[in-house]
């Protein structure tokens, strides 16, 4: 099988799982990229992501580094296979408001059973300039698919 094969079947396999992402449907995420062990999510600032003082809520910004770094694990475990979060860690570096964030997730390590990734999440302000926003560790599980 060839890398590019590999990579469209990393492809197919995450935005169709994505489309199953009720959550991020609903706050308006958008999956912007994807290949063989990483894969980038936005999130638009609306009022359903913000915190009492109108910035990024920590819970948006750590679902999206959560997803963005599962399907970039996602994109390399076996097939009929699925992964689950088993921990993160995450770092908030900088609040924002307005724009958008991005999360880059990246596997680092990718086993039978485990599979242990980042991510990082920039603010892309309305004028393009891009900033820190979070980091992330994660570990995945690797489990059969159950749908």
């Amino acid at each position: 099988m060839t890398e590019d094969t590999l990579t469209q079947r990393a492809v197919d396999r995450v935005q169709a799982s994505f489309q199953r992402q009720g959550m991020m449907l609903h706050l308006g995420a958008r999956l912007l990229r994807v290949v063989a062990g990483e894969c980038e999510l936005a999130l638009p600032y609306s009022d359903k992501v913000t915190q009492q003082q109108g910035g990024f809520h920590g819970g948006a910004i750590g679902a999206l580094a959560d997803i963005a770094a599962g399907y970039a694990g996602l994109s390399l475990a076996p097939e009929g296979k699925e992964v689950t979060t088993v921990e993160y860690k995450i770092n908030f570096l900088a609040a924002f408001q307005s724009g958008e964030i991005h999360a880059i997730g990246r596997v680092v390590r990718a086993g039978r059973r485990l599979i242990v990734t980042t991510a990082e999440v920039n603010h892309v302000a309305p004028d393009g300039k891009i900033s820190a926003c979070a980091v992330m560790q994660q570990t995945l599980a690797v489990v059969d698919k159950a749908y």
